[in-house]
Order: structure tokens, then C-alpha cells, then sequence
């Protein structure tokens, strides 16, 4: 098994607060710890809209550990950034990478669906530390 040698981005995930790229080209609609439309949840992350098959791309190096369907986020990726960090990919129309990939800052991972029984073409962005979401406005460039 060879060691897989980082070609972008070696910094840590936790250094790069406010520095990470969006993981899709336009700005968020819907924003984490804003009610959602039960007027009885919050966001946990950000929904894009889009178009169906645009290009969703990770925010930083890391490994896929989860790519397939989950209930209530349809067709999904995660990946692994390190010391507790992951970012989620949600509502996607096709997954391009695979559990165990190593992907790189900006590459694409996934194009944007409507999977999960939503009704709209949309990504659903996460960022979590140790399980817990985090705000992606504190992640990610302005």
C-alpha cells in the first residue's frame, strides 16, 4: 500500500478558519441556525440552489468515509479532513468518488441533485467538529 503523498494543502483543517473555498460557485440560500420551513428545526448547514449536475467540490484534502444514500440527505459524500473535522455533501444527483478516496482542495466530488425526496435542485453543505456542526460562515472565504 503506498503512502499517499499531498500534493495541495497540508495545513490542518483547524488553521484554516475562514480560509477554506465554498464548496459550490454561488452563495448560500438557506443558513445554518436559521428556522427551517417547520418553524421548529434549525439549519445545521447551508443549502446552495443550483443546478441539476452543476459541479460540488471539496472545501479541503481529506478522505471519503461515507458516499451513498442516507435518509433525509439523499445521496451523500463526506469526507474526513482530520483531528475531528469532516465536511457533508447532501442531495446530490451522482456521486464521483468512492469510500477510502483521498480527494484534494477543489476537486469535484459530486454533482448537484434533488435526491432524498426534495423538491428542488440544491446542495446541502455541512461542516462538523467531533459530530457537532459548526457554522460554515466561520469556515469559509467571504
Amino acid at each position: 500500500f503506498l503512502n499517499y503523498e499531498r500534493t495541495q494543502e497540508s495545513r490542518p483543517f483547524r488553521s484554516l478558519k475562514g480560509k477554506l473555498p465554498s464548496p459550490f460557485n454561488q452563495k448560500p440560500k438557506k443558513l445554518f441556525g436559521r428556522l427551517q420551513d417547520n418553524h421548529k428545526q434549525k439549519w445545521a448547514g447551508w443549502t446552495y440552489g443550483g443546478r441539476a449536475g452543476s459541479h460540488v467540490k471539496a472545501i479541503h484534502h481529506g478522505r471519503v468515509v461515507f458516499s451513498d444514500w442516507l435518509r433525509g440527505f439523499g445521496l451523500l459524500t463526506i469526507v474526513d479532513h482530520g483531528q475531528g473535522y469532516m465536511s457533508l455533501y447532501a442531495r446530490n444527483q451522482a456521486l464521483l468518488k468512492s469510500v477510502g478516496d483521498w480527494v484534494e482542495t477543489g476537486e469535484v466530488i459530486s454533482k448537484l441533485g434533488r435526491s432524498g425526496g426534495y423538491d428542488e435542485d440544491a446542495l446541502y453543505f455541512e461542516i462538523r467538529y467531533k459530530g457537532t456542526p459548526q457554522n460554515p460562515r466561520r469556515w469559509l472565504k467571504g
